[in-house]
Order: structure tokens, then C-alpha cells, then sequence
């Protein structure tokens, strides 16, 4: 009876002090550590990261399988069978991959690097590597409560022969265009390298193990601390970088004021350069480092670039601005993804890292044909209409049809017609771009058996370098 007694005080306790997960959810992690590569040197943290990250996690409430050093078939098995522990926990799951190994960008698509590669060349990486993308649609195929990707992958490129055309870092991953209930955290910012570390952790893990171990901190708050204690760590080197759709609150490890049906708070309204300039005048250079580095929007870096311009730190934020601005850029133009995209990219950044990619891409897509009538590119937006359907039933009347003016048309050459579909046809009428679509009683399409949804990797479409459409590059 006594022993029950104190039981009965001690798991209150406990959940008070912070103690305890911040819910009752299903908490789910992966965690992969890559350090044993074959063909270039070994990285020392990685396995160090791996196996500090699984005890953080397990003592944060996650069920926690662990893998290191996988091939390209292990880790696609290992993510496979992950979204199945996901799917069997259900729709409440919380579901956390944690990578710490090499990572690069080829033609703006981010891959994690297992440790059987051996490119000789930039075509070789899509065959032997694992593409994030697909690990992040793997991730969104099965139901869960939200997803958290953290990627210690920024390391440099180790392979010579790739690193005189590859971008520099990883490309960005928009969270915010996705699937809800996503939180991906890169350990320094798209386009940039991080360190590997002289301690037993890397700068990016070793602080986000003391970050997520304090109670109560939304997830939100918790990576804030992290870009700030890193960029500190590296002396203003390395600045890590999240993006977030989460639409539910999460905490690592539950405090007081932790509540498990609390909600995010909405984002602050974002100030302006001349709001930020007021902001950061007079302040020590050091204290000003420290407001931007844990806002970190374009608008609060340009402010202490310009007010600090010639310092050592106002130079580090006039590099992090310039190189954020070319990577949205690029990221817009991988996601539009035509050669008048990567052209108006190089007219922009004529000589960075990523213009070898951008011409590559340019004669990747010399032979793709452009379906978009060059009028409707040089028509204001709002002169652009969709004409309905030509049926008899939206017809005008008949005194209605001879009123009318009659107009001239320039039809364009029709697109190759596909077997059993007619195109929609184009049209300009009196500078106004009109889609004229066959009537619904010739339109056929094919009648079969309804589609299942299988797990795996490389199955739905839905992430690209900006989070976007699964189309490949390039048309292919």
C-alpha cells in the first residue's frame, strides 16, 4: 500500500519537472549515422552523432531503431520499413528521421549519401545514392500526426570530380508548399557546408542535444536556440536553416507550461529593413549577431549588413544574404523547371556554383516543347481567360451570337495529338488567350480497376528541390 502511495506522488512529480515526453502520442524515429564511407575518407561524427541522438530521443519518449553505415539497398530498405511501423502505429504518430553523414546537390535535387559509393561522375549519383525527396514521400504516404527530418548532411562535397560542377550544400526543401505537418532542419543553410566538428559531435548535433532537452520548448523556439548556439560555436560560419508546415504543437520533453493540446502561436507579422535598422542601432555588434541569427529573415540580415558593413560580421550576413537570395532563385527556377527559368537564373547569377548545372539543364531542355503560347507570356494576367466548354448548352442566343462583333483569331499549330484525348486548342482573340476544350462526349478515357497505395521508396509525387511537383528534370 505504501509503495503504491509513492508511486501515485512520484509520476506527477516527474511529469511536472519535465521529466516526460510533452504528450501522450505515438512517437516514432529513425536514426542513421554514416561514417564508414568506402571510397573517400571516413567522417569521424556521424557514428558519434547516431548514437547521442537515439539515447536523446528514447529518454524524449520515441521508439527509436538506429542504423549506421547503410548501402544505397539498406537505407531504402530501413525507410521502407519505417513507414510501416508508422502506418501500423496510426494517424497520432509523430515520425522523426534523424541522417548525419554526407549529402550533396546534383541538378538541384538533394541526396543522402550512403557508404557503397563510388561516382565517377555526376550521373552516377542519382543511380547510387538516396534521394531526399523520396525519403520525404515515403514519409507522406502513410497517415501521421506530423514529420521531422533533421539533416546533419551539409558536410562538403567529397568527391573531387563532382565538386567542379555540383552546387555547394543542399538545395532548399519548402516545407511551407507541402504536405502539413512537416518540419525538415538542415544543419547550416541551403547552398552552404557545414563542420564536421573537432569535439565528439558535430556543431549542429551537440547543440540540438542541449536545445531539445529543455522542458517545455516548442519545437519552433527549441531550433532557434540551435541556429543561434551553432553560429556562436563556428564563430559565424555555419547558420542552420529549418522550414516549417507543422500545424500542431510539439515539444522534445514536456514542462509545466506544456500543454498537449496547446497549438503553435501565430507568427509574429515580419518587419521591414528600416523597422529592423531602428532595431539594431546602437546595439553591440555581438547582441545585433544574435536578433538576426534568431529571426533569420532576409530583411533582418540586410539591415545588419548595411549597418555593420565592413566588419567581419557584417560581412559573414551580406555572404548569408547573397547566397540565400541565389538559392531561392534557384529553387524557383528547378521548380518551374523550363530553360527560360535557368536562363532569367543565369541573367541573375551569371558566375556562382550553380551556373555549370543551369546550362547543363539549358541542353537538357533544348528538344522539351514549350506548350506555352508566347502570347500568353507577353499578355498581362489579367487579359488571360478560359473560355467555357463549347457545348450547344452555353451557347449565347441567337441575337445575342449576331450582336457580337466578329473578331479575328490566329490559332496556333496544334500540339501532337495523343491517342483517345484531343488536346485543348489555343487560340488569340483580339489579344485575349482563349482555351477552347473539346466537348465532354469525345473526351475518352480508360475504365479499370481502382489503384492501391503501396510504401516504398520513389512512389508518389509530390517533392522536388522546392517541395513541389514530382516531374522529373529535364522532361524525362
Amino acid at each position: 500500500m505504501l509503495r503504491r502511495s509513492l508511486l501515485s506522488l512520484i509520476v506527477p512529480v516527474a511529469i511536472l519537472f519535465g521529466v516526460a515526453p510533452a504528450s501522450a502520442e505515438n512517437r516514432l524515429a529513425l536514426v542513421i549515422g554514416q561514417s564508414a564511407y568506402k571510397s573517400v575518407p571516413a567522417l569521424p561524427n556521424p557514428a558519434n552523432d547516431a548514437k547521442a541522438m537515439s539515447q536523446m530521443l528514447t529518454d524524449a519518449g520515441f521508439a527509436v531503431t538506429s542504423a549506421s553505415d547503410l548501402s544505397q539497398d539498406e537505407m531504402r530498405a530501413r525507410i521502407s520499413d519505417f513507414a510501416g511501423q508508422v502506418a501500423a502505429k496510426g494517424a497520432d504518430t509523430v515520425a522523426l528521421v534523424f541522417y548525419a553523414g554526407h549529402g550533396l546537390q546534383i541538378d538541384g535535387e538533394n541526396y543522402l549519401v550512403p557508404v557503397d559509393v563510388d561516382p565517377k561522375r555526376e550521373a552516377d549519383i542519382p543511380i547510387q545514392a538516396v534521394r531526399l525527396n523520396d525519403i520525404l514521400n515515403t514519409l507522406t504516404s502513410v497517415p501521421s500526426r506530423m514529420r521531422i527530418v533533421l539533416l546533419d548532411a551539409c558536410r562538403n562535397n567529397p568527391f573531387p570530380e563532382l565538386s567542379k560542377t555540383a552546387g555547394h550544400g543542399l538545395a532548399i526543401i519548402d516545407a511551407k508548399v507541402g504536405a502539413p505537418g512537416t518540419f525538415v532542419s538542415f544543419s547550416t543553410s541551403p547552398g552552404a557546408e557545414a563542420e564536421d566538428g573537432s569535439g565528439a559531435n558535430s556543431p549542429y548535433t551537440t547543440a540540438l542535444l542541449a536545445s531539445a532537452r529543455e522542458p517545455g520548448i516548442p519545437i519552433e523556439d527549441t531550433f532557434k536556440r540551435v541556429r543561434l548556439a551553432v553560429n556562436k560555436a563556428t564563430d559565424g560560419r555555419q547558420t542552420p536553416w529549418d522550414s516549417s508546415s507543422l500545424t500542431d504543437d510539439f515539444r522534445f520533453v514536456a514542462g509545466a507550461a506544456a500543454s498537449p493540446e496547446a497549438t503553435p502561436k501565430p507568427a509574429a507579422a515580419k518587419r521591414t529593413v528600416d523597422e529592423w535598422k531602428r532595431e539594431l542601432q546602437g546595439k553591440p555588434i555581438e547582441a545585433a549577431n544574435e536578433l538576426i541569427v534568431v529571426d533569420g529573415t532576409d530583411e533582418a540580415y540586410e539591415a545588419f549588413a548595411a549597418i555593420f558593413a565592413g566588419t567581419p560580421r557584417g560581412l559573414q550576413a551580406r555572404d548569408w544574404l547573397d547566397r540565400h537570395r541565389r538559392m531561392v532563385a534557384w529553387s524557383d527556377a528547378i521548380l518551374v523547371n523550363t530553360a527560360a527559368a535557368y536562363r532569367s537564373f543565369l541573367v541573375q547569377y551569371p558566375d556562382s556554383d550553380l551556373t555549370a548545372t543551369a546550362r547543363k539543364l539549358i541542353e537538357r531542355l533544348r528538344y522539351r516543347p514549350d506548350l506555352t503560347p508566347a502570347a500568353a507570356l507577353s499578355l498581362p494576367a489579367t487579359n488571360v481567360a478560359l473560355a467555357a466548354p463549347t457545348c450547344p448548352c452555353n451557347a449565347a442566343p441567337p441575337a445575342q451570337q449576331k450582336a457580337a462583333a466578329p473578331v479575328k483569331k490566329r490559332a496556333d499549330p496544334d500540339p501532337p495529338r495523343r491517342a483517345g484525348k484531343r488536346p485543348p486548342r489555343v487560340v488569340v482573340e483580339d489579344d485575349v488567350v482563349v482555351v477552347r476544350r473539346p466537348p465532354p462526349a469525345v473526351v475518352y478515357e480508360p475504365v479499370g480497376p481502382p489503384i492501391g497505395i503501396g510504401i516504398g521508396i520513389g512512389g508518389g509525387g509530390g517533392y522536388r528541390g522546392h517541395y513541389g511537383g514530382g516531374y522529373r528534370r529535364g522532361g524525362y
